[in-house]
């Protein structure tokens, strides 16, 4: 233990002296430097996504990042029984959305990063050609988990959600979890590997094996509680 603490203080004397002479890390592995879209997620990207709930000026730094159409919103009053705060109204990205919807700063910044380095990117190789719009079931709704009367709200209740239920390639292709998310083609291989790239950019992911309520979607939060289910 005294040689780790010898090698960690030597350590932070190299470190402290580096950032006195001006070096600094690069803003993708700087925790302190603005989110960056177009640069692939990392082991601070949450760190990175989760500043930007209370910080409206930071939040569009990293929104313009992007390539998101968004509108921001006026927060509703606080004696609201699901007050929102510092939410957007997403309208469209590089595919649009069946309809917009609104999210929370981390969660559309979140939306962002999945679309562009992993759903496009997933879309490119396994067909050749871009998801031009993205089916969702909606964000907002103030509600408890599962619409039941007792409980704890849902993330959904914040703004802090949103469910995909399909993809749209840009041939007109339909790609729907409800009906493709058992198969064994082409389609389900796009769903799964679109699961996975989404538990890179949002805290929760949650699909068809998790539990029958998410059996025609995909439900994407950015609450507290960390699975990619």
């Amino acid at each position: 233990m005294r040689v780790l603490g010898i090698v960690l203080f030597v350590l932070s004397l190299v470190a402290g002296q580096a950032w006195h002479l001006g070096w600094r890390p690069p803003d993708t592995w700087n925790p302190w430097a603005v989110l960056d879209v177009r640069q692939s997620p990392n082991a601070l990207t949450a760190y990175k996504l989760s500043r930007l709930r209370d910080d409206p000026a930071l939040c569009r730094q990293a929104l313009e990042t992007s390539q998101l159409r968004y509108r921001a919103q006026v927060d509703s009053p606080a004696t609201a029984n699901c007050p929102l705060r510092n939410v957007w109204r997403v309208e469209a990205a590089q595919a649009r959305l069946s309809s917009s919807f609104l999210a929370t700063c981390p969660l559309a910044v979140a939306y962002a990063l999945f679309e562009r380095n992993g759903l496009q990117p997933v879309a490119q190789r396994l067909y050749g050609q871009p998801v031009a719009q993205v089916d969702h079931l909606g964000s907002f709704a103030c509600r408890n988990v599962y619409h039941r009367k007792q409980g704890r709200l849902s993330q959904h209740a914040t703004a802090n959600a949103l469910d995909i239920s399909g993809f749209r390639l840009q041939d007109g292709r339909r790609i729907v979890l409800a009906r493709d998310w058992k198969g064994e083609g082409r389609d389900a291989q796009f769903l799964r590997e679109v699961q996975q790239a989404a538990c890179k950019a949002f805290n929760t992911v949650l699909g068809p094996e998790y539990n029958a309520a998410h059996a025609n979607h995909f439900h994407l939060d950015m609450g507290l509680w960390q699975a990619c289910r």
